[in-house]
């Protein structure tokens, strides 16, 4: 195979979205070249085709066009309510459930260290799954969070659990916030986990007057929890012995967090849901910059 055969060779597999490695293997084995190597391959693929290697991005999940679809009439029918004016922000109160480990080994970066010439980095045992952890459900609005707990040894989160735990002491905690409004006007935004969007918690909600705001199946990269919060307390945290003392150390962090940046979180609820939009209801994390 003479070297312009091979040129075109590579170029063309590469652009059918084969593998450098693969590339590589095909020259040698099928049609034993001995002459080429990976990094020749690599030099043409990044300089002919202006190629770059980057590392794959991880998603949520599949988004079918339908899944799509939803998410961008969600966003904006959420989006004109607020342009229209009858939505405000301070009206807003989100929320989910998230566990937490007792260890914690912190993310890849805080766990960097300086090492001398011949020496090995320290190595991290990572968290696995039967890792002590605990359940805990955490509520917040544009100023501060409204109400926190966590789930019994044993207890599981039914749509029972959810309206006698979680919604009902929020409930009453707006009441006791605002005597003269109480819940009228209030929006409530949670995801599509099963216990959340049972007719019975429906109901709770509505007899309250509190409206349900509309939140596509899949779209983590939508609700403040996800996107905010828990890892904002995951990064910082330390170990922690129990449930009590866990519950301690997330409710002073909790409270350390400045009352704007509760504000720009909800901000940037608003420009997630454009981008989502924007990006025909794709995945935009890698939008964000």
């Amino acid at each position: 195979m003479e070297k312009f055969e091979y040129r075109a060779y590579i170029k063309a597999r590469a652009l059918l979205g084969v593998s450098a490695q693969a590339i590589f293997d095909e020259l040698v084995l099928v049609h034993a070249l001995t002459s080429i190597n990976r990094l020749t391959i690599n030099e043409i693929i990044h300089n002919a085709l202006k190629k770059r290697k980057l590392t794959s991005r991880w998603i949520p999940h599949e988004l079918t066009d339908q899944n799509r679809k939803n998410r961008v009439e969600a966003c904006k029918g959420n989006l004109a309510f607020f342009r229209n004016g009858p939505w405000r922000l301070c009206d807003i109160i989100t929320g989910d459930e998230s566990w937490f480990y007792l260890r914690q080994i912190g993310h890849k970066s805080a766990n960097a260290s300086w090492v001398g010439e011949g020496e090995s980095p320290r190595t991290i045992v990572r968290c696995d799954r039967f890792q002590p952890k605990n359940m805990f459900y955490i509520f917040f609005k544009t100023t501060a969070v409204v109400h926190l707990g966590y789930v019994e040894k044993g207890d599981t989160i039914t749509s029972k659990y959810y309206i006698k735990n979680c919604l009902k002491p929020l409930i009453c905690e707006i009441n006791k916030q605002r005597p003269k409004t109480g819940t009228q006007n209030f929006k409530f935004l949670h995801d599509n986990a099963r216990p959340h969007v049972t007719e019975t918690v429906t109901n709770c909600l509505n007899q309250a007057g509190i409206t349900i705001i509309r939140h596509p199946p899949y779209s983590p990269d939508l609700a403040p929890s996800n996107y905010w919060l828990f890892d904002l307390i995951k990064k910082n945290l330390d170990d922690d012995t129990d449930v009590e003392s866990q519950k301690t150390r997330i409710t002073k962090l909790l409270q350390s967090i400045l009352k704007e940046e509760y504000k720009k979180t909800f901000d940037k609820w608003l420009e997630m849901m454009r981008l989502c939009i924007d990006n025909d209801g794709h995945y935009f994390e890698h939008l964000i910059k």
